[in-house]
């Protein structure tokens, strides 16, 4: 069975609060919150309270475990890097009690066997936790993926990636790929669904890093059509990553177009949004009798600090528009 840490949060907990929990995580408080077929826990260890490690797991996965109101049989969840006892109570929908981990004295050398380097203590915790190791290795390198270290091993486990999800990807044309960039297509959203989309809408065999840059930043097949419905046809992949980064909408390019600005192209887009061209400052400008301002004119005035407080401030009255030349 998989278990993946739960979104973001664990992931933080796993890879930047480890280094600070240093010491003994053998036993500690957890809490449980069933959700759908899975079992969420945060285990929090008795030597750092105020500390946590987040996961889930399959209710399959576990032995013994009943999460019906008011249960308070033991369970506990076996995985190859060692096995998690629980004790404590079920009520209204939440599990809280005591944990205790016991390693798995023959998983380091199982892993050195394989290549990798011993982990210490902390993270064969770690590898128990997200639920990876020799067999995942394995799979991995039957599929023609090398995980190299201990630390690429946890991504794995964290980000769940599998030898089914390297295929689907080779099977849309992003075969031999490194373990590390599998891991930056989980991260990131990069599915065999996402690809076929893309594709539809156009951009098909996309190299990894646009695929990546466009998924990071929220390129979707629906934000390419709505810029196409606007005019832009021929936008590369490039193109609307920037649009995307800078936040030309078609809400912000409808304002602007409903001001005069009817034929920018994405690039003349891009500049206003860098420099803080909005709508607004297009009327403040107007307002202050800039009324024929061209879109260069306007980015020329934001570039230079140009606003309405720096006109008012020229003004003899404080108040009255300049003429424009």
């Amino acid at each position: 069975m998989t278990s993946r840490l739960s979104q973001w949060l664990p992931l933080f907990a796993v890879l930047i609060a480890l280094p600070v929990l240093a010491g003994p995580r053998d036993s500690g408080a957890w809490v449980g919150t069933p959700r759908e077929k899975e079992l969420h826990l945060s285990l929090h260890p008795k030597e750092q309270p105020n500390s946590q490690l987040g996961f889930s797991a399959p209710l399959t996965a576990f032995q013994g475990l009943s999460t019906a109101d008011g249960s308070a049989a033991p369970f506990k969840l076996v995985r190859e890097a060692g096995t998690f006892d629980f004790e404590g109570r079920f009520t209204q929908e939440q599990g809280t009690g005591t944990w205790r981990f016991t390693p798995n004295a023959g998983y380091a050398k199982a892993l050195t066997d394989l290549g990798l380097a011993r982990p210490d203590a902390e993270q064969q915790f770690t590898l128990a936790a997200v639920g990876v190791g020799p067999e995942r290795i394995k799979s991995l390198a039957a599929a023609g993926y090398r995980v190299d270290t201990v630390d690429e091993l946890i991504q794995v486990g964290i980000f769940n990636v599998t030898p089914e999800y390297a295929k689907a990807l080779a099977a849309e044309g992003y075969s031999k790929l490194s373990v590390e960039q599998l891991v930056q297509t989980r991260i990131h959203g990069v599915t065999p669904e996402r690809i076929k989309a893309l594709a539809a809408a156009g951009f098909k065999g996309l190299d990894l890093d646009t695929l990546l840059s466009m998924s990071i930043h929220g390129v979707t097949p629906d934000f390419i059509r709505e810029m196409r419905g606007l005019g832009f046809k021929d936008l590369k992949g490039d193109d609307l990553v920037s649009m995307r980064i800078h936040g030309v909408t078609p809400a912000f390019v409808n304002e602007m177009r409903g001001l005069g600005f009817k034929d920018l192209d994405a690039e003349a887009l891009v500049g206003l949004r860098i420099h803080g061209v909005t709508p607004a400052f297009v009327k403040e400008m107007r307002g202050l009798g800039y009324t024929n301002a061209t879109a260069d004119d306007l980015m020329q005035l934001r570039i230079h600090g140009v606003d309405s407080v720096f006109v008012r401030s020229l003004s003899k009255d404080g108040g009255a528009p300049r003429k424009q030349p």
